[in-house]
């Protein structure tokens, strides 16, 4: 059996105010086209399907795409919410969809029943947890005891068999542990990363499956064990991803239950890279290079510029995000800084902004306005 884990779409996505349905839709076709090209029999996705419970008509769009699209190669497709997704709307039209090969499970109900398909050496059987908080779980399971999340996991699937011999797979969209250690998430994440919170399920609760597919944290990485695995987004949601290699695991289970992974790299119609150096330096054209990129920029100018960002995006249009870091400093540096400003006057301050953006030293007439002004705004202060 090969499959494709996906996980943490964040279709509809935006990031610092950038719409990111086109870069999705771009990486969706690159996974559709990769299907396709290896022999990929089925697609789990480990939630986060969206963004937001209420997703914008272009995001469903572009997943009626992906769904059709795979459904056409006749790719089967297993998929859960994430706690980004509304688990209602996610399981509409569950039964039709089923029919095709597409399974959704949105709301988890108290009970888990495997998808199970075929290959040469038999059954699989795909078992799909949805996004479950203690809450959920504890009241379809009363009976349960139930004091955090990793107990609720362990009630959700205590019903399933092992240790039969039966292929068995999972996907699931938690927080898991290992040996107390957290993953290492990324910025773009909703979820708790403090160990020992009672949001935290131990990897552990997996030993049973041949694979386990899980979702919520966006840097890919294993868990524990080589095949309880994040996959990780397709794409980087946040500026502190820059530079980061993203990838899909296509994973082979063998007639005997072990799954072999393969990280395979996946490349994104723009890259997120983090530039630093002197505004002149970085703007210069025969520095720039790949402009569409988006891009967060630090600049070592000593000084703030005027119309930095306007002049960044000149050069790249999608800049995201602009910071400074003068002349290299170091937090040291900085506080030397903030010492020097408070032993200037108010005045002397002014003066040096107003020469930074106008090029000329104020008048004595706009010096006057200027301390005019400040005592009207100290009154009204006081």
């Amino acid at each position: 059996m090969r499959f494709l884990h996906l996980a943490d779409l964040h279709l509809g996505k935006r990031v610092n105010g950038f719409d990111m349905l086109e870069d999705q839709r771009y990486i969706l076709e690159q996974i559709v086209d990769l299907c396709a090209s290896r022999g990929v029999q089925a697609v789990v996705a480990a939630g986060d399907i969206y963004d937001v419970p209420q997703p914008p008509a272009s995001a469903v769009l572009l997943l009626d795409w992906f769904l059709t699209e795979l459904a056409r190669r006749d790719i089967r497709v297993l998929a859960i919410s994430g706690n980004h997704d509304s688990a209602e709307r996610l399981d509409y039209a569950g039964q039709l969809l089923a029919r095709q090969g597409v399974w959704l499970a949105g709301r988890y109900t108290g009970q888990l029943s495997p998808v199970v398909l075929s290959d040469d050496d038999g059954p699989v059987e795909f078992y799909l947890l949805p996004f479950v908080r203690a809450a959920t779980v504890r009241h379809h399971l009363p009976d349960a005891t139930i004091s955090c999340y990793d107990d609720a996991v362990a009630a959700a699937l205590g019903g399933i068999p092992a240790g039969d011999g039966v292929r068995r797979v999972l996907a699931a969209h938690q927080f898991v542990t290992a040996a107390h250690k957290a993953p290492q998430v990324s910025g773009s994440e909703s979820c708790a990363v403090e160990v020992g919170t009672v949001e935290q399920v131990d990897a552990a609760r997996f030993a049973g499956f041949c694979y386990t597919a899980l979702g919520h944290i966006h840097r890919p990485q294993a868990v524990g064990s080589p095949t309880v695995r994040y996959a990780g987004s397709p794409l980087c949601y946040s500026l502190d991803e820059c530079g980061a290699r993203k990838s899909v695991p296509l994973v082979t289970i063998d007639g005997a239950g072990q799954a072999e992974v393969e990280l395979i790299d996946l490349h994104p119609r723009r890259a997120m890279r983090h530039l630093e150096g002197p505004l002149a330096k970085l703007t210069d054209p025969a520095a720039v290079c790949d402009a569409d990129d988006y891009i967060w920029a630090t600049l070592t100018d000593d000084t703030p510029i005027p119309d930095a960002m306007a002049r960044l995006r000149a050069a790249y249009p999608n800049a995201m995000k602009l910071d400074y870091k003068p002349g290299n400093g170091t937090a040291d540096d900085a506080a030397q800084t903030a010492a020097q400003v408070r032993r200037r006057s108010f005045e002397e301050l002014f003066a040096d902004f107003f020469v930074t953006v106008q090029g000329r030293d104020p008048t004595d007439d706009e010096t006057a306005a200027l301390a005019k002004l400040r005592e009207e705004v100290l009154a009204c202060d006081r």
